[in-house]
């Protein structure tokens, strides 16, 4: 567990800091990945990484996530050919 000004981050991101964090390029939430450790931008497909335990929210540590494995905030996913 990290100390972070008064945050504690453990296993990734705290909530609370979650909560407020939004997209740098949409202005719209993020939703935390465990399995990658990022924050993901569901608005534009994009995977922003957490490194120790900090997120990289610079648009150019960014990465474009591919359509198949983008899900939108609703749950819905593309479908090949839609």
């Amino acid at each position: 567990m990290m100390k972070f000004g008064r945050i504690l981050l453990k296993d990734g991101i705290n909530k609370k800091l979650l909560e407020i964090l939004v997209c740098p390029l949409s202005k719209q939430p993020l939703r935390h990945c465990e399995k990658t450790n990022s924050l993901i931008s569901d608005a534009i497909g994009v995977s922003y990484p957490i490194v120790d335990g900090i997120p990289r929210l610079v648009p150019t540590d960014g990465k474009i996530i591919e359509t198949d494995d983008a899900s939108h905030s609703d749950g819905s996913v593309d479908l090949p050919g839609k």
